[in-house]
């Protein structure tokens, strides 16, 4: 053994928020690629109405980052027009709900045009929309469009759920020659976590979902904001010896089908959690693939702890209708007590 002992410091983890880390992407994705371009409403001069934009029109020029009229159709109708012309447009919709009037381009043109034009015409168009809801805001600033843009071919979705997640994703998912919906937990734009933005991720890395917490007795299954949600109630359970696995789906489209099983087939009970309404949800979807794939193998139904079929409430309602951790922790109670007759 040599005398002189070598002491490696570990550099420390920049704790970031993930409205801090979505900048700091972008910013790099437009330093490395000259046909980036952001745009949107008040992303320009102002930032962005969450500050993820802030910066960087003052850093690469008013011909990069630039601001829109308030018309989503255009503002996507433009994307689909640059993204022909060779470009790389990243745009932002500025809240959820404001989509909406963008969804005939979203569907009948960004979504088709590769497969309409045999291949001569991808689309390499990053669109961010802050999503989901936990901020207290008015109407059609709280909606949870993931099961509208995952049932359309074409496109590919994907929600972070913190902010290390939010960084190396939508780098990924900006270098992906398809159209990629970014959907951004708003709730969770301020939450600040250790970040290693050196990490150099392989591909495969970043792609299927993940193992936020390793469990026995029950998959609990979320993306974006509800991750955070599972983890608190795993936490809660684990005080009762109750060990909840929960799985971080992540990718919405295409669904990490493998993972989905690996998790379900050990731990033999499900429960998805996700902002949306109930009926038609992505957790419907998630449920069918799970009975799938683990139907010899499961102990219970699988459980579904949504937002209600009710239009999205307003701010001193939300907390009614996001999913909390009592109505989950009463999900998880039902298939743990699950006995067949």
């Amino acid at each position: 053994m040599s005398d002189t002992l070598e002491l490696v410091r570990e550099t420390p983890l920049l704790q970031l928020s993930m409205q801090q880390t979505i900048n700091r992407a972008l910013g790099e994705i437009l330093d490395t690629d000259d046909r980036a371009l952001i745009f949107g409403e008040d992303v320009g001069v102002l930032g962005g109405v969450f500050r993820v934009t802030d910066g960087l029109r003052q850093r690469f020029g008013a011909n990069r980052v630039f601001d829109t009229p308030l018309a989503e159709s255009g503002i996507l109708g433009t994307a689909i027009g640059l993204a022909m012309a060779g470009f790389h447009p990243i745009p932002e919709v500025q809240f959820d709900g404001f989509a909406y009037p963008a969804v005939n381009q979203i569907i009948t043109q960004l979504a088709r045009m590769n497969y309409r034009s045999r291949g001569t015409l991808p689309m390499q168009v990053t669109l961010r929309v802050p999503s989901f809801g936990g901020i207290r805001a008015p109407e059609h600033h709280g909606e949870s469009l993931e099961s509208l843009f995952a049932h359309v071919p074409g496109l590919k979705v994907v929600s972070p759920a913190n902010p290390q997640q939010a960084y190396h994703l939508l780098k990924h998912a900006a270098s992906m020659p398809d159209p990629v919906i970014f959907m951004e937990p708003k709730a969770r734009y301020w939450n600040k976590a250790g970040v290693d933005l050196a990490a150099d991720e392989e591909t495969s890395a970043l792609e299927g979902s993940v193992i936020a917490r390793p469990g026995k007795h029950a998959t609990l299954i979320a993306w974006g904001a509800m991750v955070s949600r599972c983890l608190q109630v795993a936490e809660l359970a684990a005080e009762d010896g109750i060990e909840l696995e929960v799985l971080d789906l992540r990718w919405l489209k295409p669904i990490d089908e493998a993972g989905l099983a690996a998790s379900v087939s050990r731990t033999r009970r499900a429960i998805v959690v996700h902002e949306g309404p109930h009926t038609a949800g992505l957790g419907a979807e998630v449920a069918a693939l799970v009975s799938q794939s683990c139907f010899d193998t499961l102990r219970a139904p699988v459980e579904r702890v949504t937002g209600f079929d009710v239009p999205y409430p307003s701010g001193d309602l939300e907390d009614e209708y996001i999913p909390n951790i009592d109505r989950i922790l009463f999900g998880v109670q039902r298939v743990l007590e699950y006995r067949r007759g």
